[in-house]
């Protein structure tokens, strides 16, 4: 699909980017909601080839290749290709994702995102942030030689980290992410080197059929029809999307599993009794970008691990409490 049969708004921004500052704001017809949404559709409606590096603090650089297509019979196709090391590929054709590893028998899972370090559904699905996010255009620039129109996302109740979106005028694919803490320092930042969309999906998926990949799996955790403890505090637009039982790989102790997401991040908690066992130590840190928490919430042993401040882990902690 050519970009060509995108909406209007990107030859009206066109026409005055040459004289344009990069600080000017844009014409008012044109809100951050039209781009989001712009890019929501390149993501899912374009043929394009992207490499690109994910940056956080204290850790190397991981370069990736990703492809993403859409085949005659109007099936998605993509690949995320981790290029250092051993490696990581993944490949979803339609809702079948496959995932090859090292040390690790190749699986697939049905789903029609995949597991990266893209916020596959925020890109999908900008809409979900509209109960917890403020957006706002900030300006134009230049990202890898490429005109970019510059989005900023807030957190409304200042919950959660911000992001800052570079997203390419012609086609509105991500150029650039920075996520940033409340005080601006940088989380992660995800920066586009190389950008090719095409008429035709990449040469890569016409040798890919589905019996070439691994069955699906199905994994189902068992099941929590009620539950005896309550979460009080949730940041703004933040749902449960998940509530199960998860046996620990570690120790093969039963805890209580609850998702937490916003649409841009997603939030794990885990609750388990100690009964009678050594309460746990408090404790907070960072795993890679992730905050993770621990602490004593009565007779709970409580553990909130997810991109959002230590603060707002720490008071979804400690909103926990019984429902009797």
């Amino acid at each position: 699909m050519s970009s060509a049969t995108y909406n209007a708004l990107a030859q009206e921004d066109a026409s005055d980017l040459k004289d344009a500052p990069t600080t000017t704001v844009t014409s008012p017809k044109v809100t951050a909601e039209n781009w989001l949404a712009k890019m929501s559709h390149a993501m899912r409606a374009l043929n394009y080839s992207v490499s690109l590096v994910l940056l956080t603090p204290g850790n190397d650089a991981q370069p990736y290749l990703w492809l993403h297509g859409v085949n005659d019979e109007g099936i998605e196709l993509e690949q995320l290709n981790l290029l250092n090391g051993p490696g990581r590929e993944v490949v979803r054709i339609g809702n079948k994702v496959s995932y090859f590893e090292p040390n690790v028998p190749p699986y697939s899972l049905e789903s029609s995102i995949i597991n990266s370090p893209l916020p596959s559904d925020f890109f999908r699905h900008p809409e979900k942030l509209k109960d917890g996010y403020d957006f706002f255009m900030i300006g134009r620039s230049r990202i890898s030689g490429r005109a970019a129109q510059q989005i900023r996302v807030l957190s409304k109740d200042r919950s959660r980290y911000g992001l800052n979106l570079w997203l390419d005028q012609e086609t509105g694919l991500l150029l650039k992410l920075n996520m940033f803490s409340l005080e601006s320092e940088l989380i992660k930042q995800i920066q586009v080197t190389g950008l090719n969309v095409t008429d035709k999906p990449d040469g890569f998926f016409s040798k890919i059929e589905n019996s070439m990949l691994p069955e699906v799996i199905s994994y189902q955790p068992k099941s929590l029809s009620n539950s005896d403890w309550e979460i009080k505090y949730l940041p703004l637009g933040m749902k449960i999307v998940k509530r199960d039982l998860h046996r620990l790989s570690g120790t093969g102790k039963t805890v209580e599993y609850i998702m937490l997401s916003d649409g841009l991040v997603d939030v794990s908690v885990y609750l388990q009794d100690f009964k009678g066992d050594e309460p746990i130590q408090n404790l907070v840190g960072k795993v890679e970008s992730d905050t993770l928490l621990t602490i004593q919430q009565g007779t709970l042993n409580v553990t909130v691990i997810g991109k959002i401040p230590a603060e707002t882990a720490n008071r979804i902690a400690t909103s926990i409490q019984s429902v009797h």
